[in-house]
């Protein structure tokens, strides 16, 4: 059964629209919506490259397909086939391409596209019964292949997203302090020089005061 649907846009995380109604009847709700925004973060970054993924959660899958720097991202029972999961958003895809492709760039504020929700919700509930003989015709599509779309765990997923994050700002501090040491180098540097021919520096100017002072005398 479809539990949850969420779309995003790729490029910043920003939720363009969700199923309204999804989840009411689940006790976690907000924690794997939470979850989902932890994927949409990841994937803003260029953590996960996969065009097409399942990710285990719980007694939960989340699936989700991108295209056109959009990411349709649903929730379903493990049980639930993965083949009906992905055409599912197949249907979602296609019908939101077809009413917004050319507003999802410029949408500045979360769920800009909100009114999606009554497409959702009507699609969903083709897709809720597995047993009706369209969903059984859509199972038996050999031309529809899901047995090459990769599952993983979510923590797996969200850890490689949080461990190149550490390797960033690890980078990032290596490199300032890098700096630092370099700066700090080169002002001992110019310290050591300063203590090696000031004192000669200093003879010398001695010396040529003299000179200076005996020729005006004489």
């Amino acid at each position: 059964m479809v539990k949850l649907t969420m779309i995003a846009r790729v490029t910043d995380g920003l939720p363009l629209a969700e199923g309204m109604d999804d989840g009411r009847d689940m006790q976690d709700a907000d924690f794997y919506k939470q979850q989902v925004k932890a994927l949409f973060k990841n994937l803003s970054r260029g953590h996960n490259e996969a065009s097409r993924m399942s990710v285990e959660t719980g007694p939960y899958l989340f699936h989700y397909i991108i295209e056109g720097r959009v990411c349709y991202l649903t929730m379903c029972d493990r049980a639930y086939p993965k083949k009906l999961a992905f055409q599912y958003l197949e249907d979602l895809k296609n019908e939101f391409e077809r009413g917004y492709a050319d507003q999802i760039e410029t949408a500045a504020r979360p769920y800009a596209f909100i009114k999606f929700d009554t497409f959702i919700q009507r699609t969903k509930k083709l897709y809720q019964d597995t047993r009706t003989q369209r969903n059984v015709s859509k199972l038996n599509d050999e031309l529809y292949k899901v047995h090459q779309i990769m599952t993983r765990n979510v923590q797996e997923v969200l850890g490689v997203g949080e461990k190149l994050d550490q390797v960033s700002r690890m980078s990032s501090r290596l490199t300032s302090e890098s700096r630092i040491y370099a700066d700090k180098a080169r002002d001992l540097n110019r310290q050591a020089l300063i203590r090696k021919y000031a004192p000669v520096a200093i003879v010398l100017a001695v010396v040529i005061l003299l000179f200076w002072v005996r020729n005006k005398i004489w």
